[in-house]
């Protein structure tokens, strides 16, 4: 700590009281000298090793000198929890936000910073350090792509950016620094030691993985430690949470009971909230989390997922039960991981997980400034299957981090049209130069058994995803070069996939007015609406027969189709508990889903301007509120006009004084259950104006 400047060591010690000194991992990166020099760094240290620190020490002397820091996180769980983070920074005069033109220190997701080396070059000259975490995503498949065509971008734009690059462990990391033009400090100090072992099911006596897992628990328990375990499906984290609840219900003392109460209620007072009954995913959420085991995955509401994760942190939960996203989202350690399935259900069937995924699930086990070991679990189900698992897992080597670029055609798409759309590239030269100059280029070139054809290969790909987008309209030759049209731009503007939006440019040039249930199972069928998934194997006969209803028909009834079902229930005014008891689905993901299918209406009818079809253009924005406040469209102007009053008290409303307000006195509003005296106020404002 002694080496920092005396201002940065000032904000370090304010902001990271607990820190007293660094670890060995710490100073080696800030003896490598990667703060004197202006060079590129990748930083590979364990998980729990204070990376983030490393990431804040250069972004702080930049902003000192008077310049701007980028700190990119692949999702908005990780942004929130930095930018809340940073803010202790604001004490001493650097401003902390979301975006470069507005702040010191900027905290920005890989896409939005993505968009700002595509349309806003002044900012991002500005920009002087650019900060990433968990940069191995780089090589996950739909992420990555994103991040590496930034970084090329970024590098072409504003030569003169340093780059700072937090990582978990990279196997090819020269690869990396090559491309990088960077130099990789490597260290393997833990500041919590972490003991890896593989459990098998025949040494506890019994052929259950989940009674492994309880033995665990108790462990913990005596240990006044907690447990954080992985499985593959949502439909796993809750039957093993239910199933652990119940075997260790009798070892839970009277003062854990009340604590566990507490956290339970506040769990279920997240849909009263929101206008509905509990669903039955709710109460049984409920259920468990009284016997101190929570569940975590995307069917909850995102409140319930804070309060797990918060109370979770306070020790006031034993045991979450969690899908392997987890492991990428916010910091959220536990003294012991449990890893009990190392297949994930992919289109092929189901798939080992990666070596490089059981050492991120891995590495959330010790806690710094809590324990002083961590323990994970690989559990198997026999002594055979344990040591084929100790071997591939445990002893074996984490895959190279290879670039996923042409992997995935969407991003290959995306990245034609940005390039063209910021007039970067204007010919298929300029193109295949550009994409030479990405990690999947460099891949290629430096492979010894690739690189004799490495530009015949970019020059193909490239080739074919220009003829697509020519023939779907979204470019367009000209004397002067490649241009986007624009609807293209539109596409360049927007983070939908290339495929999202040629689906729903066809659907809509084909159709001459809003037939809203079909337009929405059409929104459920594109890659950009968060889809509602169904809970177990009851009949799906119901989906099925409200979508004969609507004049829809469907040979088999998936997701798309649980999502078409929910969102036509959401807009006629149902809730989550309707929902959730009529069709066996996640009815928490509705509103996430129902404002995402909003955008893209309003995305449709900017499409529908582009195409001039000007025809439908209120029945968009009938549609687009309709999703966004899930309501029918009688009351739209209310709950628009009257901020917070929701679709729940503006249909009482109606139901009790009619569509007409204007003869209503604000006493008389407050009768209607959740209207006081503010809200009546406002109420009487919006309709006298």
């Amino acid at each position: 700590m002694e080496n920092l400047d005396t201002d940065i060591k000032k904000i370090i010690n304010s902001a990271y009281p607990y820190i007293k000194d660094f670890n060995p991992a710490q100073k080696a990166v800030i003896e490598s000298g990667y703060l004197e020099d202006n060079s590129n760094y990748i930083i590979s240290i364990p998980t729990a090793s204070g990376k983030t620190v490393l990431g804040v020490l250069p972004a702080l002397k930049t902003i000192l000198n008077g310049g701007k820091a980028v700190y990119a996180a692949p999702l908005l769980s990780i942004q929130n929890e930095k930018v809340k983070e940073f803010k202790a920074f604001e004490e001493y005069g650097i401003n902390v936000g979301k975006h470069p033109s507005s702040a010191d220190l900027s905290v920005m997701v890989f896409e939005s910073f993505d968009a700002l080396t595509r349309f806003s070059w002044n900012v991002l000259r500005e920009v002087d350090t650019l900060i990433i975490d968990e940069f191995h995503m780089i090589g996950e498949y739909s992420r990555g792509p994103t991040l590496e065509a930034a970084i090329t971008r970024a590098k072409i734009i504003n030569p003169n950016i340093k780059i700072i690059a937090l990582s978990a462990t990279l196997r090819n990391i020269e690869e990396i620094e090559g491309w990088l033009d960077g130099t990789c400090v490597e260290h393997d100090y833990r500041p919590v030691p972490l003991h890896k072992e593989v459990l098998d099911a025949e040494m506890f006596n019994t052929k259950n993985k989940n009674d492994v897992i309880v033995k665990i628990v108790e462990k913990a328990m005596k240990d006044s430690s907690q447990a954080l375990a992985f499985v593959s499906t949502r439909r796993f984290t809750e039957s093993l949470a239910t199933y652990v609840a119940k075997k260790i219900n009798k070892k839970i003392d009277k003062k854990q009971r009340e604590k566990f109460k507490e956290v339970a209620e506040k769990l279920l007072d997240v849909p009263k909230k929101k206008g509905s009954l509990p669903t039955s995913t709710c109460l049984k959420l409920a259920e468990s989390v009284e016997l101190g085991v929570a569940f975590h995955h995307a069917g909850l509401f995102n409140e319930q997922k804070e309060i797990i994760e918060d109370e979770f942190r306070n020790g006031n939960i034993l045991m979450i039960t969690a899908t392997p996203s987890l492991m990428y989202g916010v910091n959220l350690p536990s003294k012991t991981v449990v890893i009990r399935d190392h297949t994930r259900w992919t289109s092929n069937g189901p798939q080992p997980i990666p070596v490089f995924d059981y050492e991120q699930m891995s590495g959330r086990a010790g806690r710094p400034q809590y324990d002083d070991v961590g323990y994970s679990y690989l559990i198997a189900k026999t002594m055979d299957e344990a040591q084929n698992l100790e071997e591939y897992y445990v002893e074996g080597e984490i895959e190279k981090t290879n670039s996923k670029l042409v992997d995935n055609k969407d991003a290959i798409y995306k990245q034609i049209i940005a390039q063209i759309a910021s007039s970067l590239s204007k010919n298929l030269d300029e193109l295949v130069d550009f994409f030479g100059k990405t990690l999947y280029g460099y891949q290629m070139n430096n492979n010894p058994s690739m690189s004799s054809f490495a530009e015949y290969t970019i020059k193909y790909e490239l080739e074919t995803a220009l003829e697509f987008l020519l023939q779907n309209g979204i470019i367009r030759a000209t004397p002067e070069g490649l241009k986007t049209t624009d609807f293209g731009y539109l596409i360049a503007k927007s983070n939908y996939a290339v495929e999202t939006a040629v689906k729903i440019k066809e659907y809509i040039s084909n159709m001459n007015e809003i037939n809203v249930e079909e337009f929405i199972y059409a929104l459920s069928e594109t890659p950009d609406l968060p889809l509602i998934s169904f809970k177990g194997r009851k009949s799906k006969d119901p989906v099925r027969d409200r979508l004969s209803e609507c004049g829809l028909f469907a040979m088999d009834i998936g997701v798309s189709e649980a999502t078409t079902v929910s969102l036509i229930e959401w807009i006629d005014e149902r809730n989550e508990y309707e929902i959730e008891n009529k069709y066996n689905v996640y009815s928490a993901s509705t509103r996430r889903s129902a404002y995402e299918a909003s955008r893209l209406v309003k995305f449709a009818k900017d499409t529908s301007e582009i195409l001039g079809d000007y025809s439908n253009l209120k029945e968009y924005d009938i549609l687009s509120a309709r999703l966004y406040y899930g309501v029918k469209t009688d009351i739209i102007p209310l709950v628009i006009g009257v901020k917070r009053l929701g679709r729940k008290r503006a249909r009482n409303l109606v139901k009790l004084f009619g569509n007409n307000l204007s003869n209503i006195s604000e006493n008389e509003l407050q009768k209607v259950e959740g209207i006081g005296p503010k809200l009546a106020e406002k109420i009487r404002l919006f309709v006298k104006n």
